[in-house]
C-alpha cells in the first residue's frame, strides 16, 4: 500500500535526531558512549523517590492519580514560584522542557516567520523549528561569540523585519523556502548557561545585548534552562527573565536536577503569554502527570531537591574535570575543545578538513559514539566538530572512551 498521500505538508519538514537514531541501533551499555545528554543515573535519589512516593499517595490518595489542572497542580507551582520569586500565575508546567520548546514555537511562529538562535544551538530546538517550517536565523557570523557580531537590523518598511547583511547572497542558510526580507522575527532561542552543545555561558553584557535588541526590534526571548543549577565553577549570571520579564519565556526542567523518566518542566513568563500556552496544551496533553508533580514539589519543597543537586555538582565537577585532563592527555595536535562551568557538555573542534559525520561509523565500530557538530547548525556547516557529554559514562570507563576516540581521530 502507498502511504504518501496520507502524510501532511508538515511531515516534509521533520527532521530525524541523529542521537535517538543512535540510541534505537546501539546498546549504550557495550560501547563507550559521549552521546546522549544522559545525567548518571548515580544521582537520581531512588530511596527519596520510594519515600516521597508513598507519603503522596498517604496525602493525596485518589487525588494524586486522577486527571488535574493544564497549567499543573498548585502545589508544584508554589514550589517553583517561592523557589524562582515569581508569582504561581507566572508559572506553567510542562510535560517535559522540550513540549515548552515546541509549545511557544507553535503557539508563536507561522510558517515563514523568523526564529533567531546562536550557531551551534539545541537539535531539539532545530526540530521543532523545521517542523513548523519556519526561517530560522543565526544571531553570530562565523566563529565569533554568539552575540558578538548581529545580523539583524529592521527593515526600512516593515518595523520588526528582517534584512540580513550579505545574507540572501549567501543562499539563506538554515531557511526552508524563499528567503523573505520582511519576514517576521517572533523570538529568539538561547540557553544562556552552559549551552547545548558548547558548554559556553553568555555574559551579562551579551545578555543585556540581547534584551535590548528585542525591544528595539519587538520580538521575544526563550531562555531555554535546564543545566543553569548545575554550575561547577565562576559566579552565576542572571537570567534573562530577570532582566525582560515582560518579553521572556524562561523554559526549566527536572530532567538533569531530578530524573528525566518523570518529564516535567515548566514556563516562567508573563500571564498574557502564558494563557496561550495553556489553551494550546488543552489539546496535546490535557495536563502534565500528576502523580509525577506531586512527587516533584514534595521534593522540592522539602530540601530534598538541593541536597541531592550538592552529591550531583560534586559528581560532575569530578567528570568534567577528569574529560578535561583527558582530552589534554590523549587528543592528537590541532583538537580543541570548551572549558565549560557547568551543564553536561563539551564541544570539539578538529582542523579543517575533518568531517565528524564521515567519522562517525569508524568511530562506533571502534566502539565510541559521539554526535557530529553539524547537527547543531541550523545549515549543516561546521563539520568538523563534534559533542561530548561526560555526565553519563562512569567515571571507571572515561580514559577508555577518550582515548578510543584520540585513536580514532588520529
Amino acid at each position: 500500500m502507498e502511504y504518501k498521500g496520507f502524510f501532511s505538508d508538515d511531515v516534509g519538514s521533520f527532521m530525524r535526531s541523529p542521537v535517538r537514531e543512535i540510541f534505537k541501533k546501539v546498546d549504550l551499555a557495550s560501547i563507550y558512549s559521549f552521546a546522549g545528554g544522559y545525567p548518571d543515573a548515580a544521582t537520581f535519589p531512588i530511596d527519596d523517590i520510594r519515600r516521597i512516593s508513598a507519603q503522596v499517595l498517604e496525602k493525596y490518595g485518589a487525588k494524586a492519580l486522577q486527571y488535574g489542572a493544564t497549567q499543573g497542580v498548585p502545589e508544584l507551582r508554589e514550589v517553583i514560584a517561592r523557589r524562582y520569586g515569581v508569582a504561581v500565575e507566572n508559572v506553567q508546567i510542562t510535560t517535559s522542557s522540550q513540549q515548552g520548546i515546541d509549545v511557544c514555537t507553535r503557539v508563536f511562529a507561522n510558517p515563514g516567520d523568523v526564529i533567531l538562535t546562536t550557531a551551534p544551538t539545541y537539535l531539539g530546538a532545530l526540530q521543532s523549528f523545521k517542523s513548523y517550517r519556519t526561517q530560522i536565523r543565526t544571531l553570530g557570523a562565523g566563529d565569533d561569540l554568539p552575540l558578538d557580531n548581529f545580523a539583524l537590523r529592521a527593515h526600512p518598511s516593515q518595523p520588526n523585519g528582517w534584512t540580513p547583511p550579505a545574507y540572501e547572497a549567501a543562499g539563506g542558510h538554515g531557511c526552508q523556502g524563499q528567503v523573505s526580507p520582511a519576514a517576521k522575527v517572533k523570538f529568539c532561542y538561547v540557553i544562556p548557561d552552559f549551552q547545548n552543545p558548547s558548554g559556553e555561558t553568555m555574559t551579562l553584557e551579551e545578555r543585556e545585548k540581547l534584551v535590548a535588541m528585542a525591544r528595539e526590534q519587538d520580538f521575544l526571548i526563550v531562555e531555554d534552562s535546564p543545566y543553569r543549577e548545575l554550575r561547577y565553577s565562576g559566579e552565576p549570571v542572571p537570567t534573562i527573565y530577570s532582566l525582560a520579564p515582560e518579553r521572556t519565556l524562561h523554559l526549566g526542567s527536572f530532567s538533569k536536577i531530578f530524573a528525566p523518566g518523570f518529564r516535567l518542566g515548566w514556563i516562567l513568563g508573563p500571564v498574557e503569554l502564558l494563557d496561550q500556552i495553556y489553551v494550546c496544551k488543552q489539546s496535546l496533553d490535557l495536563c502534565p502527570p500528576i502523580f509525577d508533580q506531586y512527587i516533584a514539589a514534595e521534593f522540592m519543597g522539602s530540601g530534598a531537591l538541593d541536597a541531592n543537586l550538592q552529591k550531583s555538582i560534586a559528581l560532575y565537577r569530578a567528570k568534567r574535570d577528569k574529560m578535561l585532563s583527558l582530552l589534554e592527555q590523549y587528543m592528537p595536535a590541532g583538537v580543541s575543545w570548551t572549558h565549560p562551568e557547568g551543564g553536561l557538555f563539551l564541544f570539539l573542534t578538529l582542523p579543517e578538513g575533518f568531517d565528524t559525520v564521515a567519522l562517525y561509523d569508524r568511530a562506533l565500530s571502534a566502539g565510541v559514539a559521539y554526535v557530529a557538530g553539524s547537527f547543531f547548525y541550523p545549515d549543516g556547516s561546521h563539520r568538523n566538530t563534534m559533542r561530548l557529554n561526560f555526565s553519563f559514562l562512569d567515571a571507571s570507563r572515561m580514559e577508555a572512551g577518550i582515548r578510543l576516540l584520540a585513536e580514532v581521530i588520529q
